[in-house]
């Protein structure tokens, strides 16, 4: 029988939880970046010539498509640091405390790009002056 079990088994299921997150953040990222390549061929399909076809935000989508990949990449590899942080933490009869600046700090950053992207994607569907 394996000591703290359903500890050790918490631990993995987070873990899990983790990647999965990270996967659908990186996919979500490709989306992003290849949403931003569909509204240039689509300004082409509607007529526009092609040397003059500009789409708002400037490669906006493919930069936040960009980011997004390195923070689900970024999520995977604090993944693996907190989980082998916790089953360390799991096995030592000492009590420690769990930081969770790295969770905010990716939190922050997750809002951030979650904003940008709601503005580029009004600038790009409404249009501006």
């Amino acid at each position: 029988m394996i000591r703290n079990f359903s500890d050790h088994a918490a631990n993995e299921r987070t873990f899990l939880a983790w990647i999965r997150t990270a996967i659908a953040v990186m996919a979500f990222g490709f989306l992003v970046a290849k949403f931003d390549l569909f509204l240039r061929l689509a300004a082409v399909s509607l007529g526009a010539p092609r040397s003059a076809v500009t789409v708002r935000g400037n490669g906006f989508g493919g930069a936040a498509g960009i980011i997004l990949i390195l923070a689900g990449t970024l999520m995977v590899a604090l993944a693996a640091l907190r989980f082998v942080r916790t089953d360390r933490a799991i096995e030592s009869p000492e009590s420690q405390p769990e930081g969770s600046r790295i969770d905010l700090a990716l939190a922050a950053l997750m809002l951030a790009l979650g904003i940008a992207l709601l503005l580029y994607l009004a600038e790009t569907v409404l249009g501006g002056p």
